[in-house]
This record gives C-alpha cells, structure tokens and sequence, in this order.
C-alpha cells in the first residue's frame, strides 16, 4: 500500500525551495572559500556562462548566496585546491570534487549515459567516437606532455559549426568535448576566455575518489540530491537539474528512494498539473517550519542561470514567473532589456533589473527596472531594492550606481 502523501500549501513550497537554494536568511559570514563550498554542495551545481554585462552568470549565483567574495577565491578553489572541477551536469557547470565519483560513473558509461531526452545525441556521439579513434589517441598522447589550448593542438583547424550542434567550429573541440564527458580529458584552467585542457590523472589531487557508483546508485543519488537542493521536484524536474538527462531508469530510482523512506511523495495545494511531486524525509520538517520565525525572507539579484530559475517550467508553476533570455532574441523582440537579473523578495519575484557595468568609467547603468503584477510598491520594498543593486555595486567595483527614469513609478523616489 502506498503512503499517503504530504500536504502543503504552494507558498511554504516555495518558501522551502528558496531556503534550500541559500537565498533566505542572513548571508553567511565567516570563510568565503567555506561558504562557496556550501553552496555548491547544496545546489550541486552552479551553471558556467561567460557572458560579462555585468558579471559572468556563475559569479553572479554565488554572490546572491554568499555576498561579496574575491574572484581570487573561486579561482583557488577551482585551479590550486581543487576542491571544484568543471563539468557537464546541468550543462557545462562548476561541480565538486568530492563529488567526483558521481560525475565519474556517467563518465565511465558515456555515451550510453545518455537518456532519450539528448534526442539523437547517443547515437551521434557513438559514431563520432568510432570514426575519430585516432584523434582522441593524438589529443591524448600530446596532453601526456603538458596541457593545451584548443589552437595549440597539432590537428585543430577551424571549421565553421558542425551540423551535429557538437561544437561551435573543429572537429579537436568536438574530440574534447565527447573526452571530456568521458572523463579522459578535463579543464584545468582558463587563459581569457579559452579553456587550458589536460588529464584528470596529472590534475586530480590524490584525495579525489575514483570509486565506480552503479548506474542505479547514480541515479538514485542524483535524484535524491535534486529533490533536497529544489525542496520538492517532479521527475521532469529532477532530470534537467543536476545530472541532466543521464536518468535511465528514474521511476525505479524514485521508488526505491520511496520505499527507503529517504523521499516521501508531496501534494501542493495550489499548483497548477498533475503528477509525482517529492519532498526528502529530512526536509519535512523544515517544510513544516515555513510559517515560523524559521522563515526569514531577504531580497536577492539573481543570475539569468540561476539555479532557482533553471527550469522554465517549474518558475511559471511555482512562482507565476515568466523569464526569457532575452540576450538570445533581437533587440526589437526585447521586453524587459538584454541582461535581466530578476528581483526576489521572499518567495515572490517582485521585479526585474536590466544592468550593465561600466567598467571604463567604473559605474553600474541601470537601463531599466520592471515591476511584477502586484508587485509591492512603499518606500521600504523600494530602498531595499536600491540597497542591493547597490551591494552588487560595491561587489563589482562600481564607484556609482546611475539609473535611468524607465523605473516603476511606485519605486521611483528610491531608484534614481
């Protein structure tokens, strides 16, 4: 027979979400390395973008979470601690090292670790791997000297992109892209903005775990992961947050979690559709505490890939939040600006901010802020925004936050 499933109301849902992604509560305060760390352990990931308008994507997560940190401390713990690697799990992402024999277990199993919902993409991989057999031998053979950049290997010639949408140009990025989903070759550094690639064998401190997890163990793990870092999830949410599309078999993994007693099914009063929802037995009672003082709202900036927005779908049902990257669409097709950083308060998405940092002139140009429907106007809602878009100031560098008059009336007299 099975349990009857926990019920909860749609804002102590999403109150429990925003607390297990660290954007309740007072920022951390102590070691910044730490509070990277407990981030990501939590999150399980933290997306890779490279876009600067105001601060790559990446950095931008953390400083919702963790407040003002040095870049120099992201960079020791990714290039001379090791403690992080850069991965493939959500999509290129930052990861943990102690989290390595996760990654690895779909690393020793790819391409056949890929779900159907890559489409073709196992397929394509298989016969790419096949056919270049002598190319991964040379990409493999000159990284035992040292490590490279792409334009540094023997055999790179750029070629406009390929139809398989692998790479955006040679076949030596696609052998290290596929190399690198198979955990025979790995970042292990950045010049600018171009990766230096070389093997985990002479990068990997000797404390990083090699262990082969199962392919059952993997899921179930990163099933588990998922719900905890989310609050609750469906299983289309669980598969395209931490190990994106590398479920084989998530409806076994989700019962055996179920019939441990480790994730209990969960119905949300309110939300809109149907099907399983999970909460982990161990966040029940914080799920329960979410209309106590154990609740404590604050207002963040958060990232366009922030790990809290990472599903379209589950923003809209959840949160009644529509958010586009609108950096993608034509100028004319833009609603809200080209880097919208949306504006969370609480539980709710009250606004969105469209920055960018002069860096010239070391000023942050706020282009435009929006107002949600119903969002809270007054003179406290307002300064606090403003007090925020200013600590992402001070974060940046920034001598002076300048806004433009194309802010909500109701906020204007703090937002100018």
């Amino acid at each position: 027979m099975s349990e009857t499933a926990i019920s909860t109301s749609l804002e102590s849902a999403r109150r429990l979400a925003v607390t297990k992604q660290h954007l309740a509560g007072k920022l951390p305060t102590g070691s910044a390395s730490e509070a990277i760390l407990s981030v990501i352990r939590d999150l399980g990931y933290v997306q890779l973008d490279p876009i600067n308008t105001v601060a790559p994507s990446h950095v931008l997560v953390l400083w919702s979470r963790v407040g003002n940190f040095r870049l120099s401390d992201l960079d020791r713990l990714l290039w001379d601690e090791k403690k992080m690697f850069e991965h493939w799990s959500h999509a290129a992402s930052i990861v943990l090292s102690e989290d390595y024999p996760l990654h690895y277990s779909l690393m020793r199993r790819y391409p056949e670790s890929l779900s159907k919902s890559w489409g073709g993409w196992r397929a394509k991989a298989r016969t790419w791997l096949a056919k270049h057999t002598d190319l991964r031998k040379a990409i493999l053979r000159q990284l035992k000297k040292g490590p490279l950049r792409l334009t540094e290997f023997a055999e790179y010639a750029p070629t406009n992109r390929k139809a398989d949408g692998w790479t955006s140009g040679s076949d030596v990025s696609a052998a290290l892209f596929h190399l690198q989903m198979r955990g025979e070759v790995m970042v292990v550094g950045h010049q600018g903005n171009q990766k230096i690639w070389g093997l985990p064998e002479t990068f990997l401190p000797s404390w990083v775990e090699r262990k082969e997890l199962t392919e059952q163990e993997a899921e179930q793990e990163g099933a588990e992961r998922t719900i905890r870092a989310l609050g609750t999830a469906s299983p289309s949410e669980i598969n395209v947050y931490f190990l994106r599309g590398r479920y084989l078999n998530l409806k076994k993994a989700l019962e055996h979690l179920q019939k441990q007693s480790t994730i209990h099914r969960v119905q949300i009063t309110g939300l809109a559709g149907k099907g399983e929802r999970y909460v982990h037995d161990l966040d029940i009672p914080l799920l329960e505490s979410m209309h106590s003082d154990a609740w404590q709202p604050r207002m963040s900036l958060l990232a366009p890939f922030d790990n809290l927005i990472s599903g379209k779908d589950r923003t809209n049902r959840m949160f009644g939040f529509d958010y586009v990257h609108e950096n993608y669409l034509p100028p004319n097709k833009r609603k809200f600006g080209s880097y919208v950083l949306p504006i969370l308060w609480g539980d709710r998405f009250i606004g969105r901010v469209d920055p960018r940092m002069d860096r010239e002139n070391e000023r942050l140009l706020i282009n435009s802020v929006h107002a949600e429907p119903g969002a809270p106007g007054g003179k406290e809602v307002s300064l606090e925004i403003r007090e925020t878009i200013g600590d992402l100031a001070e974060f940046l560098g920034a001598k002076e936050v300048v806004y433009t008059a194309r802010v909500p009336k109701t906020w204007r007299n703090s937002l100018r």
